[in-house]
């Protein structure tokens, strides 16, 4: 299993239309705390038991970082644990506040 690529834009119209998906952040959680984008949860090694145990397989799982690299990591490890779907956003939480400034939340 492996994970896909997914460019800001497209994030962007899946949550305008209200796409059902799993959006963690993986950055400290300082840094998720002064902004990341609505919706998201953090995740780091002491939550990521919680939520492999307690999300679907089936939804698509999208993984931000700060600019997209260790997020490709984490993805593929969450591709690993059976997640049918996952992606790394490309750019990451810097490309998002850099386009849509007004969709980040503290």
């Amino acid at each position: 299993m492996s994970f896909q690529h997914l460019d800001t834009p497209t994030l962007k119209a899946w949550l305008d239309e209200g796409r059902e998906t799993a959006l963690v952040d993986i950055r400290d959680a300082l840094s998720f705390a002064q902004g990341h984008i609505p919706g998201s949860r953090r995740l780091d090694n002491e939550s990521v038991g919680e939520f492999v145990a307690a999300t679907p397989t089936e939804r698509p799982v999208v993984v931000v970082c700060y600019h997209g690299h260790s997020s490709q990591q984490a993805a593929a490890w969450l591709a690993g644990q059976g997640f049918a779907e996952v992606y790394s956003l490309d750019g990451g939480f810097t490309d998002w506040q850099l386009r849509h400034p007004d969709r980040v939340e503290a």
